[in-house]
Order: C-alpha cells, then structure tokens, then sequence
C-alpha cells in the first residue's frame, strides 16, 4: 500500500497541467490531503474493529475507552484461575484499573494528532527543495529522531547497536546529500546545480518533520505502555481527531503562514477545489494517496502495538529502499555513484538491525521453550 502510496505523494509534488491547456501549477493544499486520508484511515480503523470485536462488547469497549477485561482480572492463589477474555474454572477477582483515564488517553491521542497534522505540511513542502529520492532517504533518519525523543521524553534507554545502526544511517544520509547533484522536479533548469541554501530549506523542513515524527512515535509508545490499546483503536482516535483539526484548518479564513497555511486566496478549502476543477489530473493520485495510506495504516498500526516504534521505523526504512528504487525507475531520477554508496550505508545500517532484531527474537523462542519444558516437568 505504501509503495502506491509514495509514488501518489512525489506525483502530487509536481506541476499539474491546466484542463485549458494555458499552463501547469503545483497543488499546495496538503492539509486537504490530510482531511481526505485522516477521513477514510477512521472509516477503515472502524470497520477493522467492528469486524474483529467480541460477542458481548460494547461500543466504548470496541474503540478503546474502557480498560480491558485482562485488565481488571488477577490471579490471587493457585486455585484462582487467571483469564484473559472470561472466567476460568476457579473465581476471577476484580480490581479496578487506577491507571486508566479516558480523559488522559483522549488528549493523548489528541497530542499525537496535533504532532501529525504540523508534521504533514514540512514533509510536502521539502519536495520543493529536495528530490524525491533525497527525502526518502533522509526520512530514513527517523531513528534518530524517535530514540531522542524517547529518551527525553520517557527516560528510555536503547542497545549499543541501535547507536551504531544511527551512526550508520547519518553517514549514509550526508554521502546521499554531499554527492548529490539532481534538482527537484518544481525548480527550475534541470541543466543547473542546485544552489546550496535552497538544498538547505529543504534539509530545515525535513528535520523539522523528522523532529516531529520522533515526538509522535515515542507517544504512541507511551500510550500503549500505559493504557493498553489496540493499534487500530488508537488508529481511529488520531484519525478521527485529525479529521477534525484539519477540516477546522481547511475552512477558516487564515492568514498566509509559510509552510503551514501557504493559502492567501480564500480558505484552503476553496483553493483546493478550485484546483481540483481547473485540473482534473490531480483527482487520481489524491484518490490514490488516501485509500493506500488509510489501509497501510492499519498494519502500521498493528506492528507498533506488538513490537514497537523503533521495529516498526526499521520495517518501513525497508520498504523505503523499495520506494526509492522504483522513483529512480518512474519518474527517472541520475544518482550519483557518491549517492548510491550513501544508499547502500543507510541500508547496511537497517540490515544490521533486522539481523541483531532477528538474534534477540530466536533466543527469546529457545528460552520460552526451555521455561515451557521445565513447566511441563513439573
């Protein structure tokens, strides 16, 4: 779905012809964009819940606002069975849950909700700046980010091979920079090298969205540590609350904000209308970009409620290396051998960290298995 997905998002990045023939402009509503897939990730987060719910639950219970039942069940002696979904044969004891708070989980997720939509806009906007396959590759940096964050914000603390994998990531990515001599598809003469502060506007905008998706992973950490939900019960609420920060966004009257809000004739809305009406061309990939990023979503979050954020920023950096490949073969970017060598870094880096990733799972199994036998023993 991601590789539709980002192939939508770069062709969105360029000029589109007008239906009149006259001209070519680029689409500069992203927070449009945002509405339409934060509308149909909630409508498909939901149907996923409704389809996977239990016989019995009730509707707060389906989305996440009341604790779970394995929450409130404990085991108090031997002859007390334990349950996760029901009673046993012997007396399931109840205990309220202390730590859950609906109020404390909404505004969470609210939290990350606000995180991603201002994320959105610095991202689309380094695609003026920046090629396609230069983004991808840095956004492959987001380990770095995301272990920042989750040790200023939550105190974590990570493997030694984690920080060797960034050290990896970061020499990968200046090689990709430094040998890096293609312009992006809205400047100007592709004959000509890109000027150096133009290449850094979009390195500013890019970490910026890289600061602020390390912000909003390591929270969706937290929130799984601490209130126990679903990956797609989380899914629906940041959905449904981008939905509704970015449709407020879109239909009020806002003053020019670089980046943010680069709409100065009339609301965001109405602009991307206009466009939509004055180039049809559009209509197919921003259909594209919000089915395939509502439904990859789902196994995105689905992997971050089992494994993670740092395991689940490792899978995508993979499927990054997929997408960079068939930009370069699409749309038919020149990389430098400088810039190939910088790839193959970035991507040594995340092969290391899949195969450690891989050892540390393998030996978990060996020892599950030997506490299973020595269960059985006794």
């Amino acid at each position: 779905m991601f590789l539709i997905w980002a192939i939508a998002q770069e062709r969105l990045s360029v000029p589109f012809q007008r239906i009149d023939g006259t001209g070519s402009d680029k689409f500069k509503s992203p927070i449009v964009l945002s509405t339409c897939q934060s509308i149909l990730s909630s409508i498909s987060a939901l149907s996923y819940l409704y389809i996977r719910r239990k016989p019995g639950q009730t509707f707060r219970q389906i989305v996440g606002l009341e604790p779970k039942p394995d929450n409130q069940l404990i085991s108090v002696s031997n002859g007390d069975a334990k349950e996760k979904n029901g009673h046993a044969n012997g007396h399931a004891h109840h205990k309220p849950n202390t730590r859950f708070s609906t109020k404390a989980l909404l505004l969470k997720y609210f939290q990350c909700s606000c995180l991603i939509t201002s994320a959105t806009p610095f991202g689309f906007a380094a695609l003026s700046y920046i090629t396609y396959p230069a983004m991808v590759l840095g956004k492959s940096c987001k380990l770095i980010p995301v272990m920042i964050m989750n040790v200023l914000l939550y105190r974590r603390r990570f493997a030694p091979h984690k920080y060797l994998v960034v050290g990896m990531v970061t020499l990968g990515i200046t090689l990709f920079f430094g040998f890096g001599k293609e312009k992006p598809s809205s400047a100007g003469s592709k004959n000509s090298d890109l000027p150096l502060y133009t290449q850094l506007i979009g390195i500013a905008f890019l970490l910026i969205n890289l600061a602020i998706d390390g912000a909003t992973n390591s929270t969706q950490d937290e929130i799984f540590a601490r209130f126990r939900v679903t990956g797609q019960q989380m899914m629906f609420w940041i959905s449904v609350f981008n939905t509704l920060i970015t449709t407020t966004i879109a239909i009020l009257p806002l003053p020019y904000i670089p980046v943010l809000h680069p709409t100065t004739n009339g609301t965001e809305f109405q602009v991307a209308k206009a466009f939509i009406t004055s180039h049809h061309a559009v209509v197919k990939p921003m259909m594209q970009f919000a089915f395939t990023g509502s439904l990859g979503q789902l196994f995105i979050f689905e992997t971050l409620q089992h494994f993670g954020s740092l395991t689940l920023v490792t899978i995508t950096l993979t499927r990054k290396l997929f997408t960079m490949l068939l930009s370069v073969i699409i749309y038919k970017h020149k990389l430098t051998l400088g810039q190939w060598v910088g790839a193959a870094v970035v991507f040594a880096g995340i092969s290391v960290e899949a195969w450690i990733k891989r050892k540390d799972v393998h030996a978990k199994r060996v020892i599950q298995e030997k506490e299973k036998a020595k269960l059985k023993a006794l």
